[in-house]
């Protein structure tokens, strides 16, 4: 978590706002410490659990040990190390699961997590995290798509559906491995398979029946549909070439799929993944909504300004997504205090 808030205050830290002198002297690490680092220690620490936990736990602990070093101000090729580690325990752990089960989805959840491993890779070699988000990015929408797809089986999809679905993870995957060498072509394919996969999502994912549900079901699922909206956006950005650092879209398209497409699923997740994690129940309340909507709301205003070339509303914009970020951790807190409530209520009338 320490990291977590570290990389929102060092994100608020490039736009000039004040910020703990800490956080303002990692400004430049804000990407890294967000992507393989907090993302990288979180998915790993999930399926360390799935696993049973034991040498498992190895995974995430490497890519928190790695982040914790950065923020001390250590080389930064300590960390690198650290992370590739962390990457590689992690690919083992998910060839375990595959050798358990062979499935479709736990084959995606480990391209996934071998797409970090990549990226890992990429920056010990070239020195520049530029080189290696893509294929971050593409760690994270892999497993999201991976978990996505498990689900489908509660809704089958024809064959013709899930054939799509691997067309499209192996344009995506390949696109990633040619970014280094040609990324004009390859991020522009990249994108086209962001936009394939996001209606891909909209169409099969059984959201599409869970919103009209109520309570957490609901939530969830508003959670999800969101995101694909912004995963979209993100890819349609990315096909005019805003996934080009250089491109003046381009914090437009990448914090549309971080923030819009997998900060939303990670809002909708949280409420079952945070008591499996770390044993602390949550309480569903309508009030988790307020981080989503606002979340939503500043990063509309954040990608305005991007692509109208003003640097005040990206600059307020950012601003609002932080403050959402902290609130749904204040919304989670509160879920939790109430359960926990709750709990001794039922308790204390037996």
């Amino acid at each position: 978590m320490g990291t977590f808030v570290c990389g929102v205050f060092a994100g608020l830290a490039r736009f000039g706002f004040a910020v703990p002198n800490h956080a303002l002297s990692k400004a430049a690490w804000h990407g890294v410490l967000m992507l393989p680092v907090f993302f990288g220690a979180v998915v790993s620490l999930e399926r360390a659990v799935a696993l049973g936990g034991g040498q498992h736990l190895l995974a995430p602990i490497g890519a928190a040990m790695g982040g914790a070093l950065l923020l001390a101000g250590a080389p930064p090729a300590l960390t690198q190390a650290l992370l590739l580690g962390a990457a590689t325990l992690a690919c083992a752990s998910a060839f375990t699961l595959l050798r358990r089960q062979f499935a479709l989805h736990l084959c995606v959840l480990a391209l996934g997590v071998f797409a970090w491993w990549f990226g890992d890779l990429l920056w010990l070699l070239t020195g520049s995290a530029l080189q290696a988000v893509p294929s971050w990015v593409a760690f994270l929408v892999l497993t999201i798509a991976a978990e996505r797809l498990e689900l489908t089986r509660m809704r089958p999809t024809p064959r013709r559906a899930r054939v799509g679905f691997v067309a499209v993870i192996a344009f995506m995957l390949a696109a990633v491995a040619a970014s280094p060498r040609s990324p004009d072509l390859a991020l522009r394919v990249f994108s086209a398979c962001l936009v394939a996969l996001a209606a891909w999502l909209a169409r099969y994912d059984i959201a599409r029946v869970t919103v009209r549900q109520r309570g957490l079901p609901r939530f969830i699922a508003a959670c999800l549909l969101s995101g694909y909206g912004w995963l979209a956006s993100s890819g349609a950005l990315g096909l005019a070439g805003a996934w080009s650092a250089a491109h003046p879209w381009h914090d437009a398209a990448l914090h549309a799929l971080t923030l819009g497409f997998v900060m939303s699923m990670a809002l909708g997740h949280a409420p079952i993944v945070l008591p499996a994690l770390t044993r602390v129940r949550v309480a569903y309340r309508p009030f988790l909504y307020v981080p989503l909507v606002a979340l939503h709301a500043a990063l509309a205003v954040r990608v305005s300004g991007s692509l109208f070339e003003t640097f005040a509303l990206r600059r307020t914009g950012a601003l609002a997504n932080a403050a959402a970020l902290l609130t749904f951790i204040a919304a989670m807190v509160a879920s939790a205090a109430i359960a926990r409530r709750d709990r001794l209520t039922v308790s204390n009338r037996r």
